[in-house]
């Protein structure tokens, strides 16, 4: 039982790593992605005066959903492996992050 509590704790630098790792993927992810999509190197960004709103929204959407599917198949891919090792889950009873 006191395995369980400490994990937790043990796994937070891990998965602060992974959460880094996660967030480059996804912008390494997203760039390239808009680049196939827009054939353009720079996504808008949402104070570039020169660019609509229709193209700012679609980049943000694109890049949140780019962001969220990487980050869970990082963190998925952590949790399993420390399962693995360890036997415990690491998340609590509730599960998830928060």
């Amino acid at each position: 039982m006191a395995k369980k509590k400490k994990l937790p704790f043990v796994y937070k630098p891990v998965g602060f790593v992974l959460g880094w790792t996660s967030g480059t993927l996804a912008g390494l992810a997203f760039q390239k992605t808009w680049k196939a999509i827009r054939h353009e190197d720079d996504a808008p960004d949402a104070l570039d005066r020169d660019r609509g709103w229709g193209e700012i929204l679609l980049a943000a959407a694109i890049q949140g959903a780019i962001f969220a599917v990487v980050r869970s198949a990082v963190d998925r891919t952590g949790a399993k492996a420390i399962e693995r090792s360890t036997g415990v889950w690491p998340a609590g009873e509730k599960g998830g992050r928060d």
